[in-house]
């Protein structure tokens, strides 16, 4: 089955990146939020963020139209019946994202896939909140999407293997990305992996070993990083990040992924990275760094 009408659940960073990457595809998407203020802002976010390619010639003005014009927003859950995919990227709430596939379940009947954009919670206990749980699958993406050309592809206890291949195929022929299996584990590859870094560079912050710039340095310059570990958190949100390591260091009981005291006390002062200007380095409005 050709996937050209995909669902994407929540109107946050993620669920924006994922419409207008699939929209840049080629693709129709229904983007729906839960109120009209977030609807907008989506909307607003998604122009600005199309804006900024215009302004470095990397689309035309013709392009930006036609990309909007592929993605419907609304604030009807059941517009997305008629979906091939529907992709659940609401914030990492385990009771609401089991709510939100479990009204997905009544909408969107078999055979259309649900997936979820999780990247620490469990897919086998998010499928368990629907009657077919077979159709469960998770597609975690890696922000920025437009950029990073690698999905997990994350298999629950009771995926079939034929949601597991139209997946994949979806990911690899459809929207062109590197796709990896993955079985379920807190975490995941990417996420676990990455964490544990971030983890590691904070302590050898606040032990005062190196400087936040000379950390990231070392790993920028040294191992060829796009990011340091320390804007990386800051660009992921520091909220973001304590969730993750506070959800794998309950599941896996190894100190390893016990949070960083340094986390913590930067999460208690707002300072939460790009999303609020100031993290371990300080950014513009744009998202640029400052300093």
């Amino acid at each position: 089955m050709d996937m050209k009408k995909i669902g994407v659940i929540g109107g946050g960073t993620m669920g924006q990146g994922i419409a207008e990457m699939l929209a840049g595809k080629g693709l129709d998407v229904v983007l729906v939020e839960k109120t009209q203020e977030k609807l907008d802002l989506a909307s607003q976010m998604i122009q600005y963020a199309l804006d900024k390619q215009l302004e470095k010639w990397a689309i035309t003005e013709a392009e930006k139209k036609l990309l909007l014009s592929r993605i419907h927003m609304t604030l009807d859950l059941k517009a997305v019946s008629g979906c091939h995919m529907v992709i659940e990227t609401i914030s990492e709430d385990l009771e609401a994202k089991k709510a939100v596939l479990g009204e997905l379940d009544w909408i969107c009947r078999p055979p259309i896939i649900i997936a979820s954009n999780t990247s620490t919670l469990s897919l086998t206990e998010l499928a368990e909140s629907i009657r077919s749980p077979e159709r469960v699958i998770g597609l975690h993406f890696i922000y920025p999407v437009s950029k990073i050309h690698l999905v997990e592809i994350i298999r629950a206890i009771k995926t079939s293997e034929e949601t597991y291949e139209k997946a994949k195929h979806f990911v690899e022929e459809t929207i062109q990305k590197t796709g990896i299996q993955v079985y379920e584990s807190p975490g995941f590859v990417s996420t676990r992996l990455i964490c544990t870094l971030i983890n590691e560079a904070m302590h050898t912050l606040a032990e005062g070993v190196a400087t936040a710039q000379d950390i990231d340095s070392a790993m920028r310059i040294g191992y060829d990083f796009g990011y340091g570990p320390l804007e990386m958190a800051d660009r992921f949100g520091l909220d973001s990040v304590l969730a993750a390591l506070n959800r794998m260091f309950l599941e896996f009981g190894d100190i390893k992924y016990r949070p960083s005291f340094l986390l913590k006390q930067m999460v208690r002062a707002g300072r939460l990275g790009t999303k609020t200007g100031e993290g371990f380095f300080r950014y513009d409005k744009d998202g640029d760094r400052l300093s």
